[in-house]
């Protein structure tokens, strides 16, 4: 555990929880990250609730315990292996009004492996990645901006993902890099729980909609696990932006009969924007801030001109599912950048009509 089997600078070892309540009101993204051969640990939290965005991060040295998943005000506590974990975040002495939160976080189904996720720059391997998700419910309390949240079960849900390998980190001499940068790069993750199943969804596409990573799951308890066909969607952008609003995901179960998912997006929050994932400006993952680093900062989102990296970004929408009469929540992981002919846009600049 304390030797990692690879000197690769850009090893590394995360997960990222998602909570978010059924109305739109307000999404939790929290996470933790270690990365043995920079020897950095670090985590984070932001809290979108209206045009705010309340953000905590934290680095440090990485330590020998592994098993510690605590960095500054932030820590992840394992109760039950795959089954329950605490997430807490202790309030900022000199701001009783900033992000603080005591969550207990229950998984509802078993944890699913997503596809081996690999990508390359030329000949060189850039992203190599291993990851189950996995969804359930959350109880609690989140405080924030001189509000209190209580987190329950049956109005708020839980997701989580869990991923380790080699991934790009800040820093690194680019190289060649600019050369085979892609054309365009289109993402989607969208794990969907309902009260009896749990449904994932994942396509990666190249510019032209080459599909290379591609799942479709269902998943119910006492069942074996069910392939849902090729995932197609259909997204309605914002005039003028990348902005999805709502959207259609088209699966079929295994004897060709169509299935519809109907997409209607509650609360976003940009990834890029106090989370810390790139192109973040002022903090990214895996960066060596020092010892004992914490920032706390809030965010104005009123305005998108004021954040223009966001746009560049993966932003996670929490969102509302319909299925077969059915009625579930989840997360709408949505990123799309440069061209992508299957959505008419020509370039980096290219928006929705």
């Amino acid at each position: 555990m304390k030797h990692h089997v690879s000197g690769d600078r850009n090893a590394y070892d995360r997960c990222i929880f998602h909570v978010f309540d059924h109305t739109g009101r307000a999404l939790l993204i929290a996470g933790l990250g270690v990365y043995p051969n920079t020897g950095v640990v670090d985590a984070y939290a932001t809290l979108r609730t209206g045009d705010r965005l309340h953000a905590v991060r934290a680095s440090d040295a990485l330590g020998d315990d592994r098993t510690d998943l605590s960095v500054g005000p932030l820590t992840i506590t394992v109760d039950e292996p795959l089954r329950r974990l605490s997430l807490h975040c202790a309030a900022d002495p000199d701001d009783p009004d900033g992000l603080s939160f005591d969550l207990t976080w229950t998984g509802d189904f078993p944890a699913v492996w997503e596809p081996h996720h690999t990508q390359r720059h030329g000949g060189r391997l850039t992203l190599e990645g291993r990851r189950f998700v996995q969804a359930g419910h959350c109880a609690g309390t989140i405080r924030a901006g001189g509000e209190e949240f209580a987190v329950t079960a049956g109005e708020w849900t839980g997701t989580r993902d869990r991923s380790w390998g080699v991934r790009p980190l800040p820093g690194e001499e680019p190289g060649r890099a600019a050369e085979f940068r892609p054309e365009g790069f289109h993402w989607l993750w969208i794990p969907m729980r309902f009260e009896d199943r749990f449904l994932m969804v994942i396509a990666q596409e190249d510019a032209d909609g080459y599909r290379t990573l591609n799942e479709a799951l269902l998943v119910r308890n006492g069942h074996r696990d069910t392939q849902l066909g090729w995932p197609r969607t259909d997204i309605t952008y914002r005039p003028g932006t990348r902005h999805p609003e709502r959207a259609t995901v088209h699966l079929a179960d295994p004897a060709g009969k169509p299935l519809e998912i109907g997409v209607e997006i509650l609360a976003s929050s940009p990834l890029a924007v106090g989370a810390g994932y790139p192109p973040a400006t002022d903090w990214q993952h895996g960066s060596w801030q020092g010892r004992g680093w914490t920032d706390r900062r809030v965010y104005d989102l009123s305005d998108p001109a004021a954040h223009p990296v966001a746009a560049y970004g993966v932003t996670d929408h929490a969102a509302r599912f319909t299925l077969d009469g059915r009625t579930g929540y989840g997360i709408f992981e949505h990123g799309s950048f440069g061209r992508h002919d299957p959505s008419g846009f020509a370039d980096h600049t290219s928006t929705a009509g």
